[in-house]
């Protein structure tokens, strides 16, 4: 496979409304290769036997049964509150909206 060009660079620089100087470009194009080539050998380890994952390992989602529990009482879980409102913490209004 040949390798990225100045020319490539200079062409997606333009597209990219990127203003890149001469040295820049031959840089970038050296980097670039070397990136696409990293690309290519990960392609290359992929074969038609091994499935394609998201993860190495199996993840399964534990969890438990959603069941009504005792909690507070809105009384008792106001106790606390400096200010309380229709059974609401009562907070300072910070938007100036009624």
């Amino acid at each position: 496979m040949p390798g990225i060009t100045r020319e490539e660079v200079a062409h997606l620089a333009r597209l990219s409304r990127l203003e890149l100087k001469d040295e820049e470009l031959d840089h970038f194009a050296e980097q670039l290769d070397v990136i696409i080539g990293a690309v290519a050998r990960v392609s290359d380890v992929a074969d038609e036997d091994v499935p394609p994952t998201s993860h190495p390992l199996p993840l399964t989602n534990v969890m438990r049964a959603d069941e009504v529990r005792p909690s507070l009482t809105p009384e008792e879980a106001l106790s606390g509150a400096p200010a309380q409102e229709q059974q609401r913490f009562k907070v300072p209004q910070i938007l100036g909206e009624d």
